[in-house]
C-alpha cells in the first residue's frame, strides 16, 4: 500500500474528527470557534487532497476508498454535534436527510461497482455544489455565535436547508442514473 500526500491529508482529516468532538465539549467560551475552525481545516484538506491528487497524479486505491469515508464520517459527526446543541425538528430532519442520503448513495455505489457499472454513478456538479454549501453550513452552525449582531444560526439553518435540498437532488440524479440497472430482472442473486 502506497501512502501519497493526498492520502496523508485524508488520514489527517480523519484524525481531526475526535479532536472536533473533544473541542466541542470543552467547558470554555471559545470552543464553538475552535470547533468551527477544526471542521473548516478538515474541509480545506478535503479540497487540497483532491487538488494535489489531480494536479500531480498522486492516486492510490487506498486513497480512493478512504477519501469519501473521511468526508462522510466528518459530516455525520459534525451534524450529530449540531443536533445535540440544537435538538429541534428542523435540525434533526436536515441531518437525517443528509446522513440518510450518504448511506443510500454509498450502498448504491457499492452495488453498482459489483455490477461493473460504477461509472453510471459518478459525482456530478450538483454534488460538488451540495458539498460546498453543506461544509459552509456546518462551519456556520458549529460557530453559532452572532457576528456583528447577525444571527449566524438562522443563516446556518438556511444553508443547511439548501444543502438538504441539493442532497435530495443529487441523490435523485444518482438513483435515476442507476435505475436501468435496478430494473433488470436477470435472475442473478442480489445478496438478499
Amino acid at each position: 500500500m502506497r501512502l501519497t500526500i493526498p492520502t496523508w491529508l485524508t488520514l489527517f482529516r480523519i484524525a481531526l474528527i475526535p479532536v472536533l468532538v473533544l473541542v466541542w465539549f470543552l467547558p470554555f467560551n471559545w470552543t464553538n470557534f475552535a470547533a468551527a475552525l477544526v471542521f473548516a481545516l478538515g474541509a480545506l484538506t478535503d479540497w487540497a487532497d483532491g487538488w494535489i491528487a489531480r494536479r500531480y497524479g498522486m492516486y492510490s486505491a487506498f486513497g480512493a476508498f478512504l477519501d469519501p469515508v473521511a468526508d462522510k464520517l466528518a459530516v455525520a459527526v459534525a451534524l450529530l454535534l449540531i443536533v445535540q446543541r440544537h435538538p429541534d425538528w428542523f435540525m434533526v430532519l436536515m441531518a437525517a436527510v443528509i446522513i440518510g442520503r450518504e448511506i443510500t448513495i454509498s450502498a448504491l455505489r457499492e452495488w453498482m461497482a459489483a455490477l461493473g457499472e460504477r461509472a453510471r454513478v459518478k459525482v456530478a456538479w450538483v454534488g460538488k455544489i451540495k458539498t460546498i454549501v453543506q461544509m459552509v453550513a456546518i462551519v456556520v452552525l458549529l460557530y453559532g455565535s452572532p457576528i456583528m449582531g447577525l444571527p449566524t444560526i438562522v443563516f446556518g439553518e438556511f444553508l443547511l436547508g439548501a444543502a438538504a435540498i441539493l442532497t435530495l437532488w443529487s441523490g435523485w440524479n444518482y438513483l435515476h442514473a442507476a435505475w436501468p440497472a435496478m430494473r433488470r430482472d436477470d435472475g442473478e442473486d442480489s445478496g438478499q
